[in-house]
């Protein structure tokens, strides 16, 4: 029997465990370890011996009143949720970055997570060209199934935002704050509009924690550890897109950058990036080609020669090509098919329905015989 993990009401606890740092908690989470021996055995003293008080006597646990507010905030409305190791909609594309997040509170729209995801970020005091190309970048992305990831910050990232989910597609919102908190204030609508279908509004902070300055540059490790890879737009030579860049690169992810004026300073960040080896982009086709090549490597090995649907055979019939029975992802999924995430999703269910492919933890599978 497969060892216990905790849900979502112990990830409450844990989170809120004294004297055990965010580092240690995600350190925990990758061992596989049975829950709650296991985790009493390896947390320091202080916390474990916090959690075997709200284990055994919870109402007499410091924790039971926050956890309770917790509660009371995730039941208050719909799309809010507690996303956590073990959770069927975590990002498996945390687990590669040195630092992850030990959890992740969500307002939203989850299926925004599914297709492949790309980050734009770029300065905050943009030009009106910068801003009219995270538009232009942002509305063709979202056109082929790709997700936008970026931070709700002024400037490049609210325009590529805002882009995508004018232009129908999907977005994702990486907050330095309480993902009920708006911040910077004048992104009201925008953060309205990332709660609806399309949108989805995550932090690592509890609800309610207001922004700080040291939030925002460990807010960029999420933003990038989302993502394949990041676009910057527009930036200055110092600037905090270029720590986005840098920390996107230490993850092993593609960095894209647009070129400028050499008299522009804001173009001269995207400048020293291309100096120092991002990827020149003038289109989207140049960011699609680097990341078609990068999606296949993270999936299973692909059949040397899959068979053609023949005439009359179900709709979703081309996917099995790409499914094995290891559990692939819905956005690897969207990238290897080209097709988009609804479209993807609705043949997926149909293949399901007739008993070739099912669901499983990280991902779809091929039933045997299919």
């Amino acid at each position: 029997m497969p060892a216990q993990r905790p849900g979502a009401r112990e990830w409450l606890a844990l989170a809120r465990l004294p004297g055990l740092g965010g580092a240690r908690l995600a350190e925990l989470a990758t061992t596989v370890t049975a829950w709650p021996d296991g985790w009493l055995a390896l947390l320091p003293r202080e916390a474990a011996t916090a959690l075997r008080l709200w284990l055994d006597h919870p109402g007499r646990s410091p924790l039971a009143d926050e956890i309770a507010r917790d509660e009371a905030w995730l039941a208050e409305a719909p799309g809010r949720h507690l996303l956590h190791p073990g959770h069927p909609c975590w990002p498996t594309l945390l687990a590669e970055i040195p630092d992850p997040p030990p959890l992740l509170w969500a307002w939203g729209d989850l299926a925004a997570l599914e297709p492949p995801r790309l980050a734009m970020v770029g300065a905050r005091r943009a030009t009106r060209e910068g801003l009219a190309n995270a538009a232009a970048f942002a509305r063709e992305l979202a056109g082929r199934g790709w997700c936008v990831v970026s931070g709700m910050a002024l400037g490049i990232d609210a325009a590529a935002q805002q882009a995508a989910l004018e232009a129908g597609g999907v977005s994702v919102a990486v907050l330095g704050c309480g993902v009920d908190v708006v911040y910077p204030p004048r992104h009201h609508r925008l953060h309205a509009r990332l709660r609806e279908p399309g949108g989805l509004l995550l932090s690592e902070h509890p609800p309610g924690t207001p922004a700080r300055p040291a939030f925002f540059p460990r807010r960029n490790r999420i933003v990038t550890g989302l993502s394949f890879g990041v676009l910057v737009v527009e930036a200055a030579e110092r600037s905090g897109s270029l720590v986005s860049a840098r920390l996107a690169a230490e993850q092993g992810r593609e960095v894209f950058a647009l070129p400028g004026s050499i008299h522009n300073p804001q173009a001269r960040g995207c400048l020293r990036l291309i100096r120092d080896g991002a990827v020149l982009v003038r289109e989207v086709d140049d960011i699609v080609a680097e990341l078609t090549q990068w999606l296949p490597a993270a999936s299973p090995r692909l059949p040397a020669d899959p068979p053609l649907a023949e005439e009359g055979a179900s709709p979703g019939e081309p996917l099995l090509r790409w499914l094995s029975g290891q559990p692939t992802p819905v956005d690897t999924l969207v990238g290897l098919s080209g097709l988009g995430i609804a479209e993807c999703q609705r043949r997926l269910l149909e293949l399901e329905l007739e008993g070739r492919v099912a669901h499983a933890a990280g991902g779809w599978v091929r039933l045997s015989g299919a």
